[in-house]
């Protein structure tokens, strides 16, 4: 079946899509011998496609999916802890995937994991400004305090871009927000509250890059269609 050529380069891990469509402009591609164009079309392990002069090899098939975190768990393959790892709940996935990003120990909700490290470098870099919305519950609430949630501040010796924050719901000193932010630094939703004098007593990412969990269960795994990995890699 023939196919888009940066379709098949993201695909072998070469590159995102959009990174892909640059390479071949830049005529870096060929295809059984001839410069690729813009538009071209191959045939998969039929055709014979080169980048830069380097055929490419057959990778292991790309696996994206979504796991519903829950909190007590770290967000790494293995913990010299010895505490409980995300790893642990993606055993039956079938390959090794590795998460892209973090949740902290105490945080839950939507995680990615994927084998694709282009993919992975493209969602977690900055520049790329995926936005993530967490639902956010805090104590010590006082009026104001989500002027100083929009506030930039300063991580690892640069400051943040703006969040968003929307009060869902305020009871007495306890409060719930909605905050959307476009980067991915250190801690940076705790240090938000932590900065409007708010202590969080539960965070939980609800969507990412245009995905949303919406009802996968705590502690499950589903795997993305190939509509919702299109939309990361826009």
């Amino acid at each position: 079946m023939e196919e888009r050529l940066q379709k098949i380069l993201a695909r072998y891990g070469v590159a995102s899509r959009r990174a892909a469509e640059q390479m071949i402009v830049d005529r870096r591609v060929r295809v059984n011998g001839n410069t690729a164009q813009l538009g071209d079309t191959a045939v998969d392990g039929e055709d014979i496609i080169e980048v830069d002069g380097v055929r490419l090899k057959k990778e292991p098939e790309r696996v994206v999916i979504m796991l519903n975190k829950p909190r007590g768990y770290v967000t790494t393959l293995s913990d010299e802890k010895g505490r409980k790892t995300v790893a642990e709940l993606v055993q039956d996935v079938g390959v090794r995937v590795y998460p892209v990003g973090r949740l902290d120990l105490n945080s839950e909700g939507l995680l990615i994991l994927t084998n694709d490290g282009a993919l992975a470098n493209r969602l977690m870099h900055p520049r790329g400004e995926v936005n993530k919305t967490y639902l956010v519950w805090v104590s010590h609430y006082i009026a104001g305090a989500e002027a100083a949630m929009r506030d930039s501040v300063e991580i690892e010796g640069r400051m943040t871009t703006p969040a968003e924050v929307q009060t869902v719901k305020v009871t007495g000193q306890t409060a719930l927000f909605r905050v959307t932010i476009h980067e991915g630094r250190n801690r940076q939703v705790r240090r938000l509250c932590e900065h409007a004098g708010l202590t969080v007593t539960r965070l939980c990412r609800i969507a990412e890059g245009g995905l949303e969990m919406k009802d996968l269960k705590v502690g499950f795994w589903r795997p993305l269609t190939e509509e919702e990995i299109e939309k990361l890699e826009a």
